[in-house]
């Protein structure tokens, strides 16, 4: 058999490639939308990384990360949104409501990935849970589901509180569902609820010295990626004033606050690059459930307890997931 009879032979006859061989000389570029500033979100962005990493996505090798990020909390996100749609990125993985909705205005065909949701389907993000469609799926925080949940909470800590002071921004999609939750479980609670209502730019401790002229006992922070960049600067305010302070992600906790309830601040980031390694290998965005937490952690701060004069229960100290020394 001649050489060149031998050569066509082998092309016809050899095993088509896999899909994965196929693209195992492909760089993907990945888009990421982050809520506000990187700094105070770099342990976030950091688990998404591990993720990918985990899953055999490494940077310079097979994955490229085009980071967009407001400079300032609070900023705008529809020029970042637009900029990756000019880049053509294959996925762009987005947080919290005004960036997912910022993405979602900017196109409607590159896929998008929520690392946290707070009401995907009330905003618009998704058309239901199970059946997204669209191009938008990822992961939601069931923040408005635990409101109730933080103002028994707070009961525990200051067992005679009637007034609690809650931190809002009005001017984000995070607010509507959770302010509704938290109203309705003050009512049933016979607490009565004073808004700090700050929005991005504005001084908080202008807030908070207007916002609890009158006596307080306690301080509820609505979950919002505007307050989650400024942890460390309301956990300093709360102090200040002598305020207990009950939130919604372990960082607060971290940052200084007392006690925080809710799904881990890391764990959907790390969750999220399963969507993207999911979509990278074919499967439609419009098909991918949601998906929600089913761990919750409570976090204490310790430290923060002793500065205030609080004395924690036992029985609260027991169920604690993490306590801060």
């Amino acid at each position: 058999m001649c050489l060149g009879v031998l050569i066509l032979a082998l092309v016809l006859f050899a095993p088509p490639l896999s899909a994965e061989a196929q693209q195992a000389g492909k760089v993907y570029r990945i888009g990421i939308l982050s809520a506000g500033p990187v700094a105070p979100r770099a342990h976030q962005w950091d688990a998404f990384r591990q993720g990918l990493l985990d899953l055999g996505y490494v940077e310079g090798r097979n994955l490229l990360l085009e980071v967009r990020a407001p400079k300032a909390e609070g900023g705008s996100h529809d020029e970042l949104a637009a900029d990756l749609v000019r880049l053509q990125v294959d996925i762009i993985v987005a947080a919290t409501a005004p960036a997912i909705l910022a993405a979602k205005q900017a196109t409607s065909t590159i896929p998008i990935v929520m690392t946290t949701s707070t009401d995907a389907v009330a905003q618009g993000l998704v058309a239901s849970l199970a059946r997204p469609g669209g191009n938008v799926t990822g992961l939601s925080m069931l923040q408005a589901d635990l409101s109730g949940k933080r103002l028994d909470l707070v009961r525990e800590i200051v067992p005679g509180a009637s007034r609690i002071a809650l931190l809002l921004n009005p001017s984000s999609p995070n607010t509507a569902p959770q302010l509704r939750q938290t109203e309705a479980a003050a009512r049933a609670l016979g607490l009565q609820l004073v808004a700090l209502e700050a929005r991005p730019g504005e001084a908080l401790d202008g807030i908070f010295r207007a916002g609890i002229k009158g006596r307080v006992d306690a301080l509820v922070v609505i979950t919002d990626f505007l307050f989650y960049g400024l942890r460390a600067q309301v956990a300093e305010l709360a102090l200040k004033h002598r305020l207990p302070t009950v939130s919604g992600f372990g960082s607060f906790a971290d940052a200084g606050g007392l006690l925080t309830y809710g799904a881990s601040d890391t764990e959907n980031y790390r969750r999220a690059a399963t969507y993207v390694d999911r979509i990278l290998k074919g499967a439609r965005p419009a098909d991918l459930p949601v998906e929600q937490p089913t761990a919750f952690e409570l976090v204490i701060n310790l430290k923060t307890a002793r500065t205030l004069g609080l004395t924690m229960a036992p029985s609260l100290l027991l169920r604690a997931d993490r306590l801060i020394q």
